[in-house]
């Protein structure tokens, strides 16, 4: 390792173990809640030295396994972790002789799927994913892969991919694995887009549920939409980089002497990256078009209500128009009742002969003229 790798690493040490603020990548991720007491750590899963496409040793710690492989000289070590201490990566770093930019990523996690190249390493972050089918939920996790030419250190933040599947399908294979690191960097990438099948199944089964909820007017299915519609974004962030990865990785292979067998093997898992990408792409636009359709059937069923409280709100005008005719016609004989009923001597009409006919006539032609002018105005 050069000096100036070294200094880079031991001021990466420095900026770890100071009081400084939190990395970038996490402070732009609210979900990192502050305090959070931290996951559990391990150190090694598993640890071996392959030749020739076998297992020939299983070093007891990290040194013995560095010094086996200095005295196998076609050896090829495969380290595997599960959220190390840093000082862990640190030492694996400086053994390798890791960019310390690459040792950084992998040592904050909270990365973006992406395959940088330094000199003779390649490092690459996939996002697994995994369905949770009680939560219907899709959590993502972060997997961090040096490959050099004669070592894979994989550094696992998540409980998936479960790696040790992966070892023990290349372990069966030995003429695969004979092929070196490269073999091992597209059995992971084969692991984790196979992973993906059936977190895409789990949301195809959602949103089908989702239709049925939005045509049958159930309340709360504008949230899980919008839920929803959050996980297939993430999804979508974690599958999208791996087109051009792979790719890359298929473009490159002559350059970097990767075997004919296991470039198709590249293609057959570019072919099923491209498959999930393009139903993850899919899947945002249905979801768009359901909540564009919801918000439809939302405003019609607003719009209808309104419809039928205005209707209802005209019918009672009706009624009131109604009673308040039929009041004001009453309330003309009863005020010349009321008049003719005080009983005053002084009255003009008292002692009149045609008094009584004539204050009923008054009453009654009153009544009618009211009743005339209800009557034309649709009161009546």
């Amino acid at each position: 390792m050069t000096d100036r790798r070294r200094r880079g690493l031991r001021s990466l040490v420095r900026g770890r173990s100071g009081t400084a603020g939190d990395s970038p990548e996490r402070s732009m991720d609210p979900r990192f809640a502050e305090g959070r007491p931290p996951p559990p750590r391990s150190r090694v899963i598993d640890n071996a030295i392959y030749v020739a496409g076998r297992r020939e040793a299983t070093p007891g710690s990290l040194p013995e396994a560095f010094e086996r492989l200095k005295n196998t000289p076609d050896g090829m070590a495969w380290i595997g972790f599960y959220r190390p201490e840093d000082g862990v990566i640190l030492n694996v770093a400086e053994e390798f002789d890791l960019h310390e930019l690459a040792v950084e990523d992998a040592i904050v996690a909270h990365q973006r799927p992406k395959a940088d190249r330094y000199g003779d390493t390649l490092f690459v972050v996939l996002r697994p994913a995994r369905y949770l089918d009680e939560a219907e939920e899709v959590d993502f996790g972060e997997l961090h892969v040096f490959v050099g030419p004669n070592f894979v250190i994989t550094v696992r933040h998540s409980e998936a991919p479960d790696l040790s599947q992966v070892r023990r399908r290349m372990q069966q294979d030995p003429d695969l694995l004979a092929q070196g690191p490269q073999a091992v960097l597209y059995a992971i990438l084969d692991a984790v887009v196979d992973g993906y099948a059936p977190v895409v199944a789990g949301l195809q089964n959602d949103i089908d549920e989702i239709e049925v909820q939005v045509f049958g007017n159930e309340p709360g299915v504008s949230r899980r939409i919008y839920e929803l519609s959050r996980e297939v974004i993430e999804f979508q962030r974690a599958t999208q980089p791996l087109l051009g990865m792979i790719e890359g990785f298929i473009a490159g292979a002559a350059k970097y002497g990767v075997d004919q067998e296991l470039q198709r093997y590249l293609r057959d898992v570019a072919d099923h990256a491209i498959t999930v990408a393009e139903r993850v792409g899919g899947f945002r636009q249905m979801l768009h078009d359901i909540l564009v359709v919801n918000s439809t059937m939302v405003a019609q069923a607003q719009n209808e209500h309104m419809t039928n409280l205005t209707e209802a709100s005209n019918a009672q005008n009706e009624e009131v128009k109604r009673i308040s005719a039929w009041a004001a016609i009453l309330f003309a004989p009863t005020l010349v009742g009321t008049i003719y009923g005080m009983n005053f001597d002084a009255m003009p009409e008292l002692h009149w002969t045609w008094g009584y006919p004539f204050a009923v006539m008054l009453m009654a032609g009153v009544c009618l003229t009211l009743y005339m002018v209800f009557k034309r105005r649709d009161w009546l």
